[in-house]
Formats: structure tokens, sequence, C-alpha cells
């Protein structure tokens, strides 16, 4: 993949491609401050939001808590880089591959946390033992291991089997979930491994497990599908908070 273009200062870029740098810069660094970083590894992206063949993704060698704005890289889905940065390889056909195949998603996030990786590793998945894990009971999709994501002849499986679904546990691998927007996509991050840290430290206390009937899983995986499909998406009301936190911390990912 060859550069094409400088990076943008800031001043190049209009009020709407800016709002989605920030958003996205933003959820790098709530990854980064929620610990749920693989030092330079691992990915999160955001679709252009007046080319929809074309995103965001982080430049490969900083940490999460460096990226900014102006630094993520431009890229379309044909994996050709519009802008100054090296990127990872398996970050593009991982996330080109859902942002081609889904129109109704604009936020990729995929992870290599320490619970996400176990429950990664464990035959049953994701099991529906806790509120928070039944988000994801009609939500949730898995894709077998394949090796390192540089195979463009994946992307048909990856897709296959994240079909209509918005999050996905790639087997031996990690966590991946797919939103409308950022904020939406960030939310079913920070849940989904909640879920996957919970069933960790459940099943490391040696007792039995309490686990609902299926009408309750089924009844609150329809409630949670009901609240996605409101006025207000998933993510989005708290989304503001987020970013007020982070400018009292460091408003750094803004420039």
């Amino acid at each position: 993949m060859a550069s094409t273009d400088k990076r943008k200062s800031k001043h190049d870029i209009d009020p709407e491609e800016m709002k989605v740098r920030v958003d996205l810069a933003a959820a790098y660094r709530l990854v980064a401050m929620y610990g749920m970083t693989d030092l330079d590894a691992t990915h999160l992206s955001a679709r252009h939001p007046h080319d929809k063949d074309r995103f965001f993704l982080n430049p490969y060698g900083q940490l999460f808590d460096e990226i900014t704005a102006s630094s993520l890289v431009e890229l379309d889905l044909d994996g050709n880089v519009l802008s100054e940065g090296e990127v990872n390889w398996a970050g593009y056909t991982i996330h080109s591959a859902v942002l081609k195949a889904r129109a109704d998603v604009n936020s990729v996030m995929h992870t290599h946390t320490r619970a996400g990786m176990a429950v990664a590793a464990q035959k049953d998945g994701l099991l529906p033992i806790t509120q928070t894990a039944l988000r994801f009971y009609k939500n949730l999709a898995y894709h077998a291991y394949e090796g390192i994501a540089e195979d463009e002849a994946e992307k048909a499986r990856l897709v296959r089997d994240l079909s209509d679904k918005q999050a996905m546990i790639l087997k031996n691998h990690g966590l991946l979930t797919a939103g409308r927007t950022v904020g939406e996509a960030w939310v079913l991050l920070h849940d989904l491994e909640k879920s996957c840290q919970s069933q960790v430290d459940a099943l490391a206390g040696g007792g039995e497990i309490e686990r609902p009937s299926k009408e309750i899983c089924e009844r609150t995986a329809d409630q949670y599908a009901e609240y996605a499909s409101g006025n207000t998406m998933p993510g989005e009301r708290a989304w503001p908070a987020h970013l007020r936190k982070l400018d009292r911390i460091d408003p750094s990912y803004r420039s």
C-alpha cells in the first residue's frame, strides 16, 4: 500500500470529517484508559463521512494514548493509503471487509484483551450468565482462527460469519464490534469486554454457575434490541460525557 498524500492539518479538514476523526481518536484514548490495548497492535476504524469507500485507521507504531485526530491514516477499501502513515495490514483486512459488506456499519473496533482472548479460547464462547452478556445473546457471531489476518480470501469468511450481528468473537484471537457510530461501537466493545471479564471471574471462582432460563435470555436480548432501535443509539447519550472526561485528562486527542 503506497501513500499518495501528506497528512492533513486541522485547517484542511471540514467539520464533519473532523468530528469523526475526533470521535475515533477519543475511542483510542478510551481503549487505552480502560486497559484494553495490546501495545501498538489491534485497531479501531471509522468510515469517512463523505465517502463510504474511505475510512480512518490508526498509524502503525503509535500507542493508543498517542493517537490524535490529525494523525489518523485515511485509506480506501481497496487498500490504497491516502494520507501519510503506515497501517497494520491485518487491520486493513478486517476493517475493510466489514465496512465494505455492511452499509449500516460506520465504526469497527477490534481488541486483544486478556479476558477477550481467554473467552475466545474457550470452546463454548461467551456464556449467557450475566445481564451484560445477555446483550449479546442474539447479537454475537464467531469466526474460526485462520492465522494472522493478512489473507484477502479470509475477508469473505469473516463477513459471512459476522452476518448481521454487531459483535463477534474471533476464536483464539480477540473481540470485534461493529457500530453505526463510534459511540455505539465503543459501548458494545466495553460491554463485550466486561462480559468476558465477568465470565473469567465467575469460572475462576470454582462454584456452580447460575444460568438464566432460555426464556429469560431471549426476553433480555429482546429488551436490549428494543433499546437499540429507539430514538437514542446505545452509546450516543453518554458519548459527550466520555469526551468531557478525556478533555479533563488530556485534550490532545482533538489535535
